[in-house]
């Protein structure tokens, strides 16, 4: 059974038991800044399991990719060296979100294992909490499985629950006991069942965990229990793959014996069992499904992590003699082998490809320089590479400190960590990707979700339904206090997609409040932020809400002329344009977006013409709701970095199709007139586009163009004749610099000649040591060129001062280089002027910032020159 048989099965089996198949969500985890990367199946469902999302199902089933390799869960250092460790990985899993409880999750588990994989009943052994009687009681009673088999695992840690097999969310929250599987793999690999002492070893292999949320654990460490316990289970396919077909390694199994076989051959080794083959096929996997879902390589964040996988397998590749691009090549292998299971992979392999292709030159670049670095440091201590040395490789050549283990390991080199981390604060660099996933505190809210009105009314009365003051929770807000209102009904938007939350009042006859933003304190809760303007308001008062409608009009036009800039930058520059952060408020839309290289002129001009085309055509906005799957079969564009449920709104605005649920126009005619004002790059292969619609656009070409008739008036010409005019003065600017130049030569020349009687013979050298009024550094070098012919031999010094600055040069004729060196003369006046220089012995540079220095470092040349000839 290959794994994508394997993979199918799981999902059409729970299929069968009531369970609905929901998609992979993003390896970037949907508006969730505690987690680095979805490193779980249990990920895109954790609102649900907390209580604060709701779906049209209770029981789901999941092929989830998964990625662990920072933060807390980072399993990239062992990644090559054992049987089972992956940066990428994919988990199977199913859910029961207060439906089943273990008795039906249990016997699922087994019926899929025994019946549906058929592996022997014999081979398996089970693992409870030690204080879960039911679950151990299922499985002996009514699985049948012998109580020698069924090890109950107790607390290990010094504390209650602290066990391996209890599991928790966080310090608070949902939490209950697990159970996990784990198949035998026979007597000839060393190692003990769970629980023996022996346990660590590579006989008995966990492949399924169920666990079992049946508490909810508070802030003072009290277990309650949940009033419908639900269940979230995980299995690794890689692991499950490995048992059915027959091998101990999951580096073994089809998926990654094609891998190696396709790094082996890019990399031209033999050795099919070498652990860098392992170690890239692994790689492969994480960076291009990285990619698919957003990230790029970069120096911070999830692109600098990204960045570390791709270097240490390059770094591999160098380890089996290639020096050559070759990990990009690996994408069409890998879209062979998991294309069809994720179609999302084959759409974007051009770009997967582009993206990795770059990345490796980027880092061929300096990885050879870098290990030279190392092998330097490790030929002098051959046993211990110092912490400042492992900071400069991270430092100036780009090696993670992964990758220096990595090396170190390899030959049985201690790394001073201690060393290298204290250099790392020392420059405070990576600080913000350190602090940029921490979890953040949240406001308490455990009511019904807020009815949002806003796409079809701009005032609404409502309920308040919650108050907090300071983040805390209130009942009553008076006048002068900074308040959060949580309303049963609003037409605020609040702040999602790029679109920033709505500002505007809420009123009643008695009191008012000041509202600035509104955000989103759970999925479905608006929180209205503000201050108490009048009176005061109270949990369960009816109050107004008015929305900024000026406001709102000028951020609904910014917000539907991006999804029509999105559009038309795909269709200037090419499909693999995909959005990756955007703004929208009243003023511009700011949008980020996928493409390796700056919009010229012209590329900006087109998509400005696609965008106004569409707005004149005045096509009204059409919003659908449907399947997620449906609308991607519909042509709509899901956003990097969104979070969708299973039903989503399809906005149809003229030829633009995307997934949102933000507010929009009408008619594309509403939006006005689109300039787009800006363009740049925000990182590696990250272009932005700043632009304006509506009035602001119209202020901006008004702008525009008084800024031309004024630049036409001072050159006294029509605004049309602008460029023409502007032609006309740079041709007699040159003309002029010209004049200026041959002028500047002339009265060089006019010096250097006076200047010939004052050169002063010192043992058959003439010396000579001046400044030039008025020259530039071309003129310098004109005039030393004049002076070293009509001298023969000589050392020479010419110096000019212009805006403060001290321009220097040197100049030996190569007859006294021998003696004299322009490079050693050049410094010797420049360090009395505050500067440097040097260069070869003939002809050398310099400058300087102190001119008041200049005379008597020029007096003291003479003397200087009369010490080495």
């Amino acid at each position: 059974m290959n794994s994508s048989e394997i993979r199918e099965k799981f999902l059409k089996y729970f299929e069968s038991k009531g369970h609905t198949i929901v998609r992979s969500s993003s390896l970037v985890p949907g508006n969730d800044p505690t987690l680095l990367f979805t490193n779980s199946g249990m990920v895109q469902f954790k609102d649900v399991f907390l209580g604060q999302d709701k779906r049209s199902y209770t029981r789901a089933t999941t092929a989830q990719r998964s990625v662990r390799a920072g933060g807390k869960h980072n399993d990239l250092e062992n990644v090559g060296y054992t049987a089972r460790h992956h940066t990428f990985f994919e988990m199977l899993g199913n859910f029961s979100f207060g439906d089943y409880f273990k008795r039906d999750a249990i016997h699922f588990a087994w019926e899929l294992l025994t019946g549906v994989y058929q592996l022997p009943k014999e081979k398996l052994w089970v693992t409870v909490y030690q204080e879960d009687d039911e679950a151990y009681g299922i499985w002996q009673n009514e699985i049948g499985v012998p109580p020698e088999r069924i090890v109950r695992i107790g607390d290990n840690k010094g504390a209650r629950y602290a066990s391996d097999n209890f599991w928790q969310m966080a310090d608070t929250g949902p939490c209950g006991p697990c159970s996990e599987i784990f198949y035998d793999h026979g007597p000839d690999v060393w190692g003990g069942p769970p629980g023996s002492p022996e346990q660590d070893g590579d006989r008995y292999i966990e492949v399924w965990n169920l666990v079992f949320m049946q508490y909810n654990r508070d802030d003072q460490g009290i277990m309650h229990p949940l009033p419908r316990p639900c269940v979230d289970t995980g299995m690794g396919l890689e692991r499950i793959a490995a048992v059915l077909q027959h091998v101990h390694s999951n580096y073994d199994i089809d998926l990654f014996q094609n891998l190696i076989k396709a790094a082996a051959r890019e990399t031209g080794t033999k050795d099919l069992a070498n652990n860098s083959l392992k170690v890239i096929a692994d790689h492969i996997r994480a960076c291009s499904f990285l990619i698919v879902d957003g990230v790029i390589p970069g120096n911070e964040g999830r692109g600098y992590v990204l960045r570390r996988i791709v270097r240490r397998a390059l770094r591999h590749g160098y380890k089996l003699d290639q020096t050559q691009p070759f990990f990009y090549k690996l994408v069409k292998d890998l879209v062979t082998e998991m294309g069809a299971a994720y179609p999302e992979l084959a759409e974007a392999q051009s770009r997967v490809e582009q993206v990795l292709k770059q990345e490796e030159e980027r880092f061929g670049e300096t990885l050879e320089n870098g290990m030279k670095i190392l092998e330097a440091a490790l030929t002098k201590n051959p046993k211990k590479l110092d912490g400042e040395t492992a900071f400069t490789l991270y430092d100036t050549y780009g090696f993670p400190l992964d990758l220096t283990a990595d090396i170190c390991r390899e030959r049985n080199v201690e790394l001073d960590e201690a060393g290298f981390n204290a250099a790392m604060e020392r420059q405070k660099q990576q600080a913000r990707a350190a602090g940029k996933f921490k979890m953040t505190a949240a406001i308490e809210y455990s009511g019904d979700k807020t009815e949002f009105v806003g796409y079809d009314k701009l005032e609404q009365e409502g309920k308040i339904v919650a108050l907090y003051v300071e983040g805390s929770a209130v009942q009553k807000a008076e006048a002068g206090q900074d308040v959060i209102v949580v309303l049963d009904s609003t037409p605020f938007y609040a702040e999602s997609g790029g679109q920033v939350g709505d500002s505007g009042t809420l009123e009643s006859a008695s009191a008012a409040v000041a509202i600035d933003d509104t955000q989103k304190i759970q999925a479905d809760v608006f929180g209205h932020h503000g201050k108490m303007t009048k009176g005061s308001i109270a949990v369960g008062d009816r109050i107004t809400a008015k929305v900024n409608t000026a406001l709102r009009a000028q951020t609904m036009r910014n917000h539907s002329a991006t999804h029509l800039m999105h559009m038309a930058l795909r269709m200037v520059l090419g499909k693999h344009v995909s959005q990756k952060g955007s703004l929208v408020d009243a003023e511009k839309t700011r949008f980020d977006f996928s493409h390796n290289a700056p919009l010229t002129a012209d590329e900006i001009r087109r998509v400005e013409d696609i965008v106004n085309r569409e707005i004149l055509l005045n096509e009204s906005t059409q919003a659908q709701h449907m399947s997620y799957d449906d609308a991607i079969k519909y042509g709509a564009m899901a956003l990097f970095g969104e979070k969708y449920g299973d039903e989503v709104r399809v906005l149809g605005i003229g030829s633009s199709k995307e997934l949102c649920g933000g507010t929009h126009v009408s008619r594309t005619g509403d939006i006005g007139l689109f300039k787009i004002v800006s363009e740049g790059g925000v990182a590696a292969g990250i272009r932005r586009v700043e632009a304006v619609a509506g009035e602001a656009a119209l202020v901006y070409v008004q702008n525009l163009a008084a800024r031309v008739s004024e630049a036409a008036a001072a050159l006294k010409s029509q605004p049309e004749e602008i460029t023409q005019r502007i032609g006309q003065v740079q041709d007699q600017v040159k003309a002029l610099e010209k004049e200026v130049a041959a002028l500047k030569s002339k009265l060089a020349s006019s010096q250097g000649d006076e200047l010939l009687a004052k050169a002063a013979d010192i043992n058959g050298i003439k010396v000579l040591a001046a400044t030039l009024a008025g020259a530039d550094v071309p003129t310098l070098r004109e005039t030393m060129d004049k002076l070293k012919d009509k001298l023969k031999t000589a050392a020479i010094v010419l110096a000019a001062v212009n805006d403060g600055k001290v321009s220097l040069i040197a100049g030996v004729t190569s007859d006294a280089t021998s003696k004299v060196k322009a490079g050693d003369l050049v410094n010797f006046v420049a360090q009395q002027v505050g500067g440097k220089g040097g260069g070869r012995p003939d002809m050398a540079q310099a400058g300087g910032t102190d001119p008041s220095g200049l005379p008597k470092a020029l007096d003291g040349v003479a003397d200087w020159v009369r010490q080495r000839a």
